[in-house]
Order: structure tokens, then C-alpha cells, then sequence
């Protein structure tokens, strides 16, 4: 069955894109369940060695079980290209059997263009569904059906070089910590060494759904639940984007557009990061990891996500299923717990996600992983999220302006969502 027509109509990440999907997507499976000498290759963002390493070693542990596959790769695409690349793959016919996915997965799904894993992961003998936390399968089903396992559900989390803030003579009260006092405190670091105050990282004045972590305290959304109204207008929106412009440009709290300034080197007070990013802390400095500073609406916990699933233009559905199931089974995503929070009831415990974590505690992982998730909410994520991601960045780059009419430009974000959000 070809289903180009279908995920064109979705997919908006490269011009002229023409996907064929096999047919199976349903589960089913196509390809052939007897076959030898079964090559899979899983596509991934990370270039972590550590990561890949434990990637490795479970396709190892697989692979001495199941003598068919005789290779598993994990080819890893930048970050920043990942999902044309992806996208590009597919379209042309080399498409991974396997793929991690974050903002793409709702495209994905919309276009038949993953396989259902439920009925294999419920087959799967110890693989325990009932275990899966529905707040954390939500992002990635449809109509019953989980499309892509969220092997990463990582709340965002505030890390704070205690290092720095000793030196501005600066001292924090966790449970108290507000978006404001954590402004003031960045512009005194500043001042008083020349680093940075806050940066969130990944952000760069590019990508600005991760501003989500900021505005959610504030007690706004980038559009309407059901996702066809912009509501980058609101009162609250305005007033988080208020608060980032003066932090930037009249408190030089955070980095201005142009200066690069990473924590996980020494450079700046705080970041904004995801708990996963743990791994790049290398005890050059001091630090101290705390939950998201409250905003006028309160403190809001925002997580990003992100799934593996087999894809349904993949030459090895059978194989890939299989590996999936014990990629993923319980043993293995207590491996993975150590980069990459679970999303498995049992185990969500500080202590038990601390059994192979080296860097955080058990009590910085129960405060700042498990007693975030039962309320968060996740990044901004709809269909067409490349052509949602451009327009909105340079509606916005009028935001980055020392003069910015704040109001205005949010007003020109909604004029330039509102088409791509209303197909």
C-alpha cells in the first residue's frame, strides 16, 4: 500500500517530499519473519559515546539470542537535521527500520507511517504494559494504539552552578525560587563575573518551544488544547515574553542573541535543561539541581519527550518489533534509566533511578524527576512541526530587539501560526 499522498499532506519538513510506507502499520508487519542475515539499523540523535556504548552492548546481548540479525547500527543524524534527514531517508527509499522521534512523532503517526507496537509488547512474554505510565504514552497514540515508546520522558529541571554563585555572594531558596529572583540573581552573577545568568539551553533564540519551561509558570500555552488557536496573544504569554526581554536586555540576566554561554562548561549560573542532560556534568565545578522556579501561575513542571518505533517503509518489521520489545523490556530500561528517564510506574523512584545513575542522587531524582511527572505538561508539539517551527521563529525574531514591541510581535506570531494550525 502506498501512502505518499498521505503523509505529504502531514509532513511539511522538506519540499516535495514523496514517502512510501509499507503496508503493515498496523502491526501486522511486512518483510520476511524467517529471514537471515537481517541487517537493522536504528536511526538516533545522540552522539553520546557513553550512550551508544550501552546502546551496543543491548544489541550485542540481543543479538547473541537471535543468530538471523546479524548486525544492529545506530546511526546517528545531528540534532539540528534529524528530522529532515529522517524524513529524506524514508522518501527515498532507505528508510531505518527503527528511529528515535520527538516533535515528528505526531506526523508520523498521522501518516501511517509507524507500526503499532501494542499487540507486540503485550505478547511479549515479562515485557509487563500495565506498567507504562499513561501520561507518558499519550504523546505518541492513537485511537488505543501506542505508536512509538517513550524511552525518555525527562522533566525539565533547574542546574545551578553553586560555584559562581558563591563568588556574587548569592544564595537561592529552592522551595521559594521564582522566575524574578532567579533573574536577579543571574544579573548579579553577571555583573560580579562576567558569566552568564541564565541560559535555557538549546534555545539560542531559535528554538523557541523550549520557552515552554518559562511561560508554563506563567500560566500560558503556545495554542488552544485542541490545537487550532494561537494563543501566543494572551495576557500571560505577554507577560512571560515581557520577562524575558527585560531579563536579556535591561538586566542582562540571560545571554543576549549572539553570545553563547554554556553551563555544562563553567559559563553560566543556570540552565534550564532536561535532567537527561545530567551526563554532561563533568565535576569541574559545584552544582545543585532544583524543579522549575514558579512563575505567577505557580510552579508547573514541563517535560520533552522522546519515542522509538519501527517504521512501517522499513525492510524488517518482524525483526524490528522483536528487538524493539527487548530494547525496551524491563531489565533494559533500567539500563537506560541511567541517561534516560523511564517511563515504567515501578520504576519511578528516586532510589531505584539512582541505582545506576553516577551523577545525581537519589533525593535530587525523586525531588526533580518523580514529583514533576504526574502534572507536566510537554513541550509544544503538533502536525507540521517544521513549518510551525520556522514561522514562529522569525515572527519572533523581532522579539530579539533591545526596542521590541512586545505585544506586537506576539500578535505577528498568531498571524503566522494561525494558517499552518487551522490545515
Amino acid at each position: 500500500m502506498n501512502r505518499a499522498r498521505k503523509l505529504l499532506g502531514a509532513l511539511t519538513l522538506t519540499t516535495a517530499l514523496t514517502l512510501t510506507a509499507a503496508c503493515g502499520a498496523s502491526g501486522s508487519g511486512s518483510g520476511d519473519a524467517q529471514a537471515t542475515d537481517v541487517k537493522l539499523r536504528m536511526a538516533v540523535w545522540t552522539s553520546n559515546e557513553d550512550q551508544l556504548k550501552l546502546l551496543d552492548s543491548i544489541a550485542d546481548g540481543y543479538r547473541a539470542q537471535h543468530p538471523e540479525v546479524s548486525s544492529i547500527t545506530f546511526e546517528s543524524l545531528p540534532f539540528e537535521e534529524y528530522n529532515t534527514t529522517l524524513t529524506t531517508q524514508i522518501a527515498g527509499g532507505n528508510a531505518p527500520d527503527l528511529a528515535w522521534m520527538g516533535d515528528l512523532s505526531r506526523d508520523l503517526i498521522a501518516s501511517d507511517a509507524l507500526v503499532g507496537l501494542t499487540d507486540k509488547l503485550k505478547a511479549t512474554d515479562g515485557w509487563q504494559y500495565d506498567d507504562l505510565v499513561d501520561s507518558a504514552t499519550k504523546e505518541f497514540s492513537r485511537d488505543g494504539t501506542l505508536y512509538a515508546y517513550p524511552f525518555s520522558t525527562s522533566p525539565y529541571a533547574l542546574y545551578v552552578n553553586t560555584d559562581l554563585l558563591a563568588k556574587a555572594d548569592q544564595k537561592l531558596d529552592p522551595k521559594n525560587l521564582t522566575w524574578e529572583k532567579l533573574a536577579t540573581a543571574g544579573a548579579a552573577v553577571h555583573s560580579a563575573t562576567k558569566k552568564a545568568g541564565f541560559v535555557i539551553r538549546d534555545f539560542d533564540y531559535k528554538a523557541w518551544n523550549t520557552l515552554a519551561t518559562v511561560w508554563t509558570g506563567f500560566g500560558a500555552s503556545a495554542w488552544s488544547a485542541d490545537g487550532k488557536t494561537c494563543t501566543f496573544t494572551s495576557p500571560e504569554m505577554q507577560q512571560a515574553f515581557t520577562f524575558l526581554h527585560d531579563a536579556a536586555f535591561k538586566q542582562n540576566a540571560m545571554p543576549r542573541p549572539g553570545t553563547t554561554a554554556d553551563f555544562f562548561a563553567g559559563d553560566a549560573a543556570f540552565t534550564i535543561a532536561q535532567v537527561s542532560r545530567a551526563s554532561l556534568l563533568d565535576g569541574s565545578f559545584k552544582f545543585a539541581l532544583h524543579p522549575l522556579p514558579a512563575g505567577p501561575a505557580g510552579q508547573k513542571s514541563v517535560i520533552g519527550q522522546a519515542g522509538v518505533g519501527v517504521l512501517a517503509a522499513g525492510k524488517h518489521q518482524p525483526q524490528a518489533l522483536d528487538f524493539l520489545a527487548y530494547l525496551t523490556n524491563p531489565a533494559n530500561t533500567q539500563k537506560l534509566a541511567q541517561f534516560f528517564p523511564p517511563p515504567r510506574q515501578s520504576m519511578l523512584t528516586g532510589d531505584k533511578l539512582a541505582a545506576n545513575n553516577t551523577v545525581l542522587t537519589a533525593a535530587q531524582l525523586q525531588e526533580s524527576v518523580v514529583d514533576q511527572l504526574p502534572d507536566a505538561v510537554t513541550l509544544p508539539n503538533h502536525t507540521n512541526p517544521a513549518e510551525i517551527a520556522q514561522k514562529g521563529k522569525t515572527a519572533l525574531d523581532a522579539m530579539w530587539k533591545a526596542d521590541a514591541d512586545v505585544p506586537a510581535v506576539l500578535r505577528s506570531v498568531c498571524s503566522a501560526l494561525e494558517p499552518v494550525l487551522a490545515k
